[in-house]
């Protein structure tokens, strides 16, 4: 496979600030004011405002919005509720455009490659689109085809976050998001980078070979490139249009997206980071697909052995294991007033693994994960002066809470202190080194630095 050819252009940068720049002037001028001359003005009336100017946008700014809103004390409660509702959906590139973008990926012969290619995409999203293809040797096909210009979208999208959240850390200083920025952008400009992703495909069918219930599809080398993803195709339905199915099935739904996420991270330390509903698809018979693999983390092994020594800090009360963890995690120097707000969350993030029976994920049944205990620790962090949340905390939350809305969706009942204990009461540090060594050496990936 070749290496992404940089399209991050000068005039495609300025197109795309003043695309977000005029979206975000009026938002901005109304919370200065707020801020300088006391203003009163409605939250939530802007927070839909905010989500009406960058909805009309589209594209890279639209992952970010979708990550930002669920890391709870990174944006007010109701700005993260009207984030959620984004949808990262971009106006297909016409015929034309897809020949000469296929041309430029494979060569001017690329047609002779397959044995048919729909010129039509399949599927949308923020940064690409989906074709369906045959190949010569009767396999169906995905073509995921980079938009033209993305770069430089996503460049200039990173620079207006960079200034939206300074605006909003002076608005509010519970959280400084200095850290989440650094991460989302390495994460972002991954993302731009199908090679990659395609490495990434690769160590996830390492990592789960062993997990019957869980499909990761075939790359197909030879037609991939940066900005051209082509993989196996795989059929089954969004969750949201499984339509109703008995408590069983919900439950052995819930029990495989819960392996397939956590399977990789206590066994080989990595994280699919984006549980987002179009990143997975249910099969007929009720086995799941993992379909993108754009945003993937690698951890250290201290991070994943802090996750567990927190869920033993939590159930036995030991602070000094708590701040171990935490400082494993990536915070420093905390105060004991600083980790009581933490453990606030920590506690709601690990209440269902500490009760050894069947229970839903979120007991108290109120349609929103987490919406109420963020709200209080977010607030509880305001008057405590803030904090500054590692990167390494970024996607391990978004994958936590991603995946707490899947199964409150699913509504399924299930023993999560069983499964966890499963995964993490044999944990070693070392053998986690030597396996995920192991894995991404198949894969061709390197660890994080």
């Amino acid at each position: 496979m070749s290496e992404p050819r940089s399209e991050n252009t000068f005039g495609g940068r300025v197109r795309r600030y003043a695309q977000v720049g005029q979206a975000m002037s009026g938002i901005a001028a109304k919370y200065a004011g707020k801020r300088v001359f006391g203003w009163e003005i409605d939250d939530s009336k802007y927070a839909e405002e905010l989500r009406t100017a960058l909805g009309g946008l589209k594209g890279p700014l639209m992952k970010v919005a979708q990550m930002l809103s669920t890391i709870p004390d990174a944006l007010p409660a109701d700005y993260a509720a009207e984030l959620a509702q984004l949808q990262s959906e971009a106006p297909p590139m016409g015929k034309p455009f897809v020949r000469r973008r296929m041309e430029a990926e494979l060569g001017p012969d690329w047609r002779r490659r397959f044995e048919s290619f729909q010129l039509e995409a399949a599927h949308a999203a923020s940064l690409g689109q989906v074709h369906k293809a045959k190949l010569h040797d009767g396999r169906d096909v995905a073509c995921k085809l980079q938009y033209p210009g993305i770069s430089s979208t996503v460049e200039a999208d990173l620079s207006q976050l960079k200034l939206i959240l300074d605006i909003y850390r002076r608005y509010d200083a519970a959280i400084d998001t200095s850290e989440i920025y650094k991460e989302i952008s390495v994460r972002l400009r991954e993302e731009l980078d199908y090679w990659r992703e395609a490495k990434n495909g690769g160590l996830y069918r390492h990592m789960l070979r062993d997990e019957p219930h869980v499909h990761v599809p075939e790359i197909v080398t030879e037609l991939s490139t940066g900005r051209l993803l082509t993989m196996e195709w795989v059929t089954g339905v969004k969750l949201t249009d499984l339509g109703e199915v008995d408590l069983e099935t919900r439950r052995a739904i819930a029990q495989k997206m819960f392996r397939a996420w956590y399977v990789p991270f206590y066994e080989y330390g990595v994280i699919h980071g984006d549980p987002h509903l179009g990143n997975y698809t249910v099969r007929d018979d009720y086995d799941i697909n993992l379909l993108d693999f754009g945003c993937i983390r690698v951890f250290q092994p201290k991070f994943v052995g802090g996750v567990i020594d927190l869920y033993y800090a939590l159930r036995d009360g030991d602070m000094d294991l708590a701040v171990s963890a935490y400082e494993a995690w990536g915070f420093h120097d905390l105060t004991k007033e600083a980790l009581e707000i933490l453990n606030i969350w920590a506690a709601f993030l690990y209440a269902p693994l500490m009760e050894d029976r069947p229970r839903l994920i979120d007991e108290n049944n109120t349609g929103q994960y987490g919406q109420a205990v963020a709200m209080d620790v977010h607030k509880r962090l305001k008057e405590y002066g803030g904090v500054t949340p590692p990167r390494e905390f970024v996607l391990m939350d978004r994958a936590a809470i991603g995946l707490g809305s899947v199964f409150l969706r699913l509504n399924a009942d299930l023993n999560w202190h069983r499964m966890f204990m499963e995964l993490a009461e044999n944990f070693d540090r070392d053998r986690l080194a030597r396996q995920q060594a192991e894995a991404l050496d198949v894969a061709g990936l390197e660890a994080e630095a």
